[in-house]
């Protein structure tokens, strides 16, 4: 982040127009053709984003238009499905799904609990490079802005509006969401710090909007899409009858994934790009070996990689949950909205959700066993560690249900230092020094 920044992370005009319109006018319609392309411009570092090098101008109204609404609203949800991917990775090293495997000392601390304010790594690396808190803050921007820009147009000038706002204003709720389950607190447009609640308050509210839209826009996809972050969001906050609520009214079968493609590194699935492809992270020996009455346990499947991590100290064992670099990832499914509404019911009801997850097509697992049944807390927990492995919400669950931690705090870490235990990343230093509300 370079001194000259006057704008802090979360409130910076990094947008796809803002971020190209001072350079020259030629690279700026080149820009937009590889964006219409690839949708990848935002997902870049703030510095990338704010960078200068021409006097020349190209205002912001030129090109924030309603004939681009498609551009603008695809660009936005292509920042969030590579900042999601990022955040998979890194909070799988958080929560013990993933061993870090690089010799990039930088990388360290996310595997290791102990990050500080100011290291630039978790805080200000693109996605592609498994930052975090830049790349989430990019993709709630973006998304908020072409919400805004859509609710300010009419249906006469772009079709599928609703559909389109319903959209944006759901993968802006899930960059808050992750925002407010992965730091201890966060900050929206140069505001104050957030509390957890308070942010997820602020997701919730971004999810409402999604469902009005997509309720007009008879979409029942998006429909599902809202209501499932929003059940999240509650949960949360400790609303469990909110949040069952809406995770009711969820098919088991729905699923909605982020897509990725081979166009770039940003849109590439980034558990596989780091795992199987790249060899930067191994699946931890918790995840190894699952089974359930002695057989594997077909939701979390990993195998021998026949050789050691980039570091060459640690065994790579590669995920076979994701593919290939086009997997998609889930952003939302009916799966989970089962989970929730098992967690919130107890096990009066929720034994018989968890025993149709376990019985359905290509799980086929035994019911729950009488020992299960009678600790049904953390059976619901460990089933939701199962079934919604490698997609981001295992670090926040720990924090929430206070779970152990693995390796546990104090253990020697392999390439030097010890395991913390922290269950949130700090604020970044570089949202504090650039943030008045801050002194």
């Amino acid at each position: 982040m370079r001194t000259q920044h006057s704008a802090s992370v979360s409130g910076h005009t990094g947008t796809v127009a803002t971020g190209l319109r001072n350079r020259r006018r030629q690279p700026w319609l080149a820009a937009v053709g590889a964006l219409a392309l690839l949708g990848t411009a935002a997902c870049d570092t703030v510095d990338r984003l704010l960078t200068v090098n021409s006097p020349s101008r190209l205002a912001e109204t030129n090109f924030l238009v309603p004939q681009n609404a498609a551009l603008i609203s695809n660009s936005a949800v292509a920042d969030f499905e590579c900042a999601q991917g990022a955040y998979i990775v890194a909070s799988g090293l958080a929560a013990g799904e993933l061993v870090e495997g690089t010799q990039t000392a930088a990388r360290w601390s996310m595997d290791r609990r102990d990050i500080i304010p100011n290291e630039a790594q978790y805080a200000s690396a693109g996605c592609a490079a498994i930052g975090v808190y830049t790349p989430l803050n990019v993709a709630r921007h973006t998304n908020d802005q072409a919400t805004r820009l859509l609710e300010g147009w009419s249906d006469a000038d772009v079709p599928n509006r609703q559909r389109l706002i319903a959209r944006n204003a759901a993968m802006a709720g899930y960059a808050i969401l992750l925002l407010a389950e992965g730091f201890c607190e966060c900050v929206i447009d140069l505001g104050p710090a957030l509390t957890t609640a308070q942010a997820l308050d602020s997701a919730a509210a971004r999810f409402t909007k999604a469902l009005t839209a997509a309720q007009a826009a008879n979409d029942p996809t998006l429909v599902n899409l809202a209501r499932v972050g929003r059940a999240r969001a509650l949960l949360g906050k400790g609303d469990g009858p909110g949040a069952a609520a809406d995770a009711a009214l969820v098919p088991q079968d729905f699923v909605f994934n982020a897509t990725h493609d081979l166009n770039a590194a940003t849109r590439n699935n980034r558990i596989f790009a780091q795992n199987n492809q790249g060899f930067a992270v191994s699946v931890a020996p918790a995840y190894r070996a699952m089974t359930v009455g002695g057989n594997p346990d077909p939701r979390v499947r990993a195998v021998d990689g026949g050789r050691n991590t980039t570091d060459q100290i640690n065994r790579l064992w590669v995920q076979q949950k994701y593919g290939s670099l086009t997997t998609g990832t889930p952003i939302a499914t009916g799966i989970e909205a089962k989970l929730i509404q098992a967690e919130v019911a107890g096990a009066s009801t929720g034994v018989g959700v968890i025993n149709a997850l376990r019985a359905r097509a290509g799980v086929a697992l035994p019911p729950l066993t009488a020992a299960e049944q009678a600790n049904f807390t953390a059976t619901v927990m460990e089933e939701r560690n199962r079934e919604l492995w490698l997609q981001g919400n295992r670090w926040f669950d720990m924090n929430r249900r206070d779970l152990p931690q693995v390796p546990v705090a104090g253990t020697a870490y392999a390439k030097g230092g010890i395991y913390g235990d922290q269950q949130c990343w700090p604020l970044p230093d570089v949202e504090r020094f650039a943030n008045p509300n801050f002194p």
